[in-house]
């Protein structure tokens, strides 16, 4: 019975972020890699990617042999562990991929090693590969020549020799002098190479979490163009918002598809959420995340005075996400932190459900932008207009799909 060590690793910049996995399959017995495989897998999160890459792995695995037996070495503590029935699994994304790992072989044929990530670094290469390919547009392309992959392998065995235990197999791995030279046709047959990901997941993901995002409607400043957010005087919604409010509440009603509501703390959100959840007979979540950025000093003034006013803070502020408005304001890059986190709250609060998000003009365009993997300047290209609509679906495997941007047919008469 042949005996595979399956190397895998994922990893996410962002997390959540533009995602891939690596994988690679070695022979047991003379540490000669059999298989590779690496994908770009868009926006997903690192525990996403890592079981990715494990799944990925297995079944390069189960292609050269399905009755072997298999090793599975990882740098991920919980995939490890899940898999190995110690932890139980708890977040939803991580419990379909789970059980498609898990249906790959039989139990009985696979075995799980935790290892340091300096000892997972063929796997982990792989997976960078993968990213930087998806960074530029492209797919991971696989090697093509005898001495392509030969060259792969003596960096990975430079890096670091994998050490397998004596129950995984029945010899030690072999120093780079002495593995031996593969044949080239037999290389290009086994190894996997990964189609670019378009984003879907598989058939039985499941129902998505829905977020229709609702920026609040007009309040007194929001005609002047002036700054507001989370520090500033809180205003109210004026009779144009209210009336944009009920618009949007009898165009939900319509639809019939919200079945919560979740809200900002300020005044003009809180208010918003109140008429449409009257509409539609629901209750509204107060969440603390969804607050607008704190634009400091610049609260209340337009673009032109902050301008006039603070020169180079906003020059500053236009170049660089992690620059501040004056007076200690947040962030774009504190703000995207903070929506990461919160989205991620509300996409376990509310799986397979659909929800309105009445918010604000940055945390929604924090929101689409977060989906797409799009740059932080992205941020300025994006129109948002007050009472208008967008939506995201989230994904049991991680992924994201932008379904509606800056809608507002339902304001017209």
């Amino acid at each position: 019975m042949r005996e595979f060590i399956v190397e895998a690793d994922g990893g996410s910049r962002g997390n959540p972020g533009p995602a891939g996995y690596g994988s690679v399959v070695i022979d047991a017995a003379t540490g000669q890699t059999l298989a590779e495989a690496a994908e770009y897998i868009g926006i997903a999160t690192n525990n996403v990617a890592e079981y990715r890459g494990l799944v990925a792995g297995l079944r390069a695995a189960l292609e050269l042999d399905p009755a072997a037996t298999v090793h599975v070495r990882m740098d991920s503590k919980l995939v490890v562990e899940q898999m190995s029935g110690r932890w139980k699994i708890k977040h939803p994304d991580m419990k379909p991929l789970a059980f498609e790992a898990a249906a790959v072989f039989p139990a009985s044929q696979v075995t799980y090693e935790w290892i340091p990530r300096e000892q997972n670094k063929h796997a982990d290469r792989l997976a960078n590969e993968a990213m930087d390919a998806g960074k530029r547009g492209e797919q991971w392309v696989a090697a093509e020549s005898t001495a392509e992959l030969e060259a792969a392998d003596a960096r990975a065995a430079a890096e670091a020799v994998p050490s397998v235990p004596a129950a995984a197999t029945k010899a030690e791995a072999p120093t780079k002098a002495e593995a031996p030279a593969k044949a080239d046709a037999d290389v290009r047959a086994a190894r996997t190479v990964a189609a670019p990901s378009t984003g879907w997941g598989p058939a039985d993901m499941g129902a998505p979490a829905t977020f229709v995002l609702l920026r609040h409607g007009e309040t007194p400043l929001t005609p002047q163009k002036r700054f507001s957010g989370s520090g500033g005087t809180d205003p109210s919604l004026s009779d144009v918002g209210r009336d944009q409010a009920e618009r949007v509440g009898a165009a939900l009603a319509r639809r019939g598809t919200i079945q919560d509501i979740v809200a900002s703390p300020l005044a003009r959100t809180r208010e918003t959420a109140g008429i449409v959840a009257a509409r539609l007979g629901l209750d509204v979540t107060v969440e603390e995340g969804l607050r607008e950025t704190d634009f400091g000093a610049w609260e209340g003034l337009t673009f032109g005075e902050v301008r006039e006013r603070y020169a180079d803070d906003l020059t500053a502020w236009l170049a660089d996400p992690e620059a501040r408005p004056t007076g200690d304001g947040e962030s774009f890059a504190a703000t995207a932190t903070r929506i990461a986190a919160t989205r991620d709250k509300l996409v376990a609060a509310y799986a397979g459900r659909t929800v309105l998000l009445v918010t604000h003009v940055t945390p929604i365009k924090t929101f689409v932008r977060l989906a797409l993997g799009a740059p932080p300047e992205s941020l300025f290209r994006m129109e948002l207009s007050a009472a208008s609509l967008s939506a995201v679906a989230y994904y049991a495997d991680g992924n994201a799909s932008v379904r509606l941007l800056n809608e507002t047919s339902h304001l017209r008469a």
